[in-house]
């Protein structure tokens, strides 16, 4: 009987350890789906990234990255640049 509180936890436990961190650029020049692709695109090809989401209307990106993984800004400047996009800045909060 105690198994069934044991699974649970430990399960638990894992997913709080996992936690990573959540990554919101602002972006100027995202019109439409399209150029949400190709940013989805690129950012998928950095290790370590597990949710993309792109606000259109609001001009931001939000990268969920691993535990592991640091998006550095020169990079991001670089990556939002070499799109044909203006990155304007980032925020970092872990999840």
């Amino acid at each position: 009987m105690r198994h069934c509180f044991i699974v649970p936890l430990l399960l638990w436990s894992l997913g709080a350890f996992a936690a990573g961190t959540e990554y919101v650029m602002r972006v100027d020049g995202l019109a439409c789906p399209f150029c949400a692709y190709g940013i989805e695109k690129r950012l998928k090809t950095i290790e370590g990234v597990e949710k993309i989401d792109v606000d259109l209307d609001k001009g931001l990106v939000r990268v969920n990255v691993r535990e592991d993984v640091e998006l550095a800004e020169p990079r991001m400047l670089q990556l939002f640049k070499d799109a044909g996009f203006t990155y304007r800045s980032m925020t970092k909060t872990p999840l």
